[in-house]
């Protein structure tokens, strides 16, 4: 049951790199500063790739734990899409608010789901990987 929603949240994780680095491309694309949108593609994704990084080391994590941070994946791939969309598609002018805010947020509940990972991997009975 985990295993299909792992794949789930990969499919979420690059939907919602790429949504979020086309829908920051296309508000910011009259601004005329293609280093700041750059720089502002590359900090919308960053959340995205972190989840790839702690995806590689979830190995050991009980498969609650494993999940968890999967929905919170999906979770933050939508609300970034659905907030990233609102904002692009409003007329002019737009300000950068959102797209510095919502990587902020995504970054802190990444975080606390990754911690609470490890420290239930912690607990977890060292017999419960082994032994099957």
């Amino acid at each position: 049951m985990t295993q299909p929603l792992h794949r789930l949240a990969r499919v979420a994780a690059v939907a919602g790199a790429v949504g979020a680095v086309g829908l920051t491309l296309y508000a910011g694309r009259g601004n005329g500063q293609p280093l700041v949108m750059v720089l502002m593609a590359g900090w919308v994704f960053a959340p995205f790739f972190g989840y790839a990084l702690v995806s590689r080391f979830t190995g050991g994590w009980t498969p609650g734990a494993r999940a968890a941070l999967d929905v919170v994946v999906l979770a933050v791939a939508v609300a970034a899409l659905v907030v990233y969309a609102r904002h692009a598609l409003q007329p002019p002018p737009r300000r950068a608010g959102p797209y510095v805010l919502v990587p902020v947020l995504s970054w802190l509940v990444l975080l606390m789901a990754a911690a609470a990972g490890w420290v239930i991997r912690g607990r977890a009975p060292l017999d419960e990987n082994r032994g099957q």
